[in-house]
């Protein structure tokens, strides 16, 4: 049974969505957009995952947000129905938040929580970066 939603998203192309918990990473975490041979990758690729996830912190994000959402999801009374949400967002939706919710996914996936992982701007043209 899904209980948790795992989306990541760009705020460079639209508002960040309604969520139990938001995660902001876009100025905490290594930002492969500046590795040329990263820019068009994505956060599902190996080598930028491991970029973003190599950050020092990084680690301690994912553990607390995971914490979090597992407290939530087993101390707070909730409807079957209604999911826990937890949206992820950095500047363009292709890197930094793609790789974070994944990781999280996977993370609350090992804990036996069934989870879905959507990404909204994954698939958006790459934001091009004035100086």
């Amino acid at each position: 049974m899904i209980r948790a939603r795992v989306l990541s998203f760009g705020y460079g192309h639209a508002p960040a969505p309604q969520a139990d918990i938001t995660i902001d990473a876009r100025r905490h975490l290594r930002n492969p957009h500046h590795d040329p041979a990263m820019r068009q990758l994505t956060g599902l690729d190996p080598a930028v995952r491991r970029h973003v996830l190599d950050t020092p912190g990084a680690d301690c994000l994912i553990r607390h947000t995971t914490a979090c959402a597992t407290d939530l999801l087993t101390a707070l009374p909730r409807p079957p129905a209604l999911m826990l949400t937890i949206a992820v967002g950095c500047v363009g939706g292709r890197h930094r938040s793609v790789a974070l919710a994944e990781e999280i996914a996977a993370v609350l996936r090992s804990q036996g929580i069934g989870v879905q992982v959507d990404h909204r701007d994954v698939t958006k043209p790459v934001i091009q970066r004035t100086a």
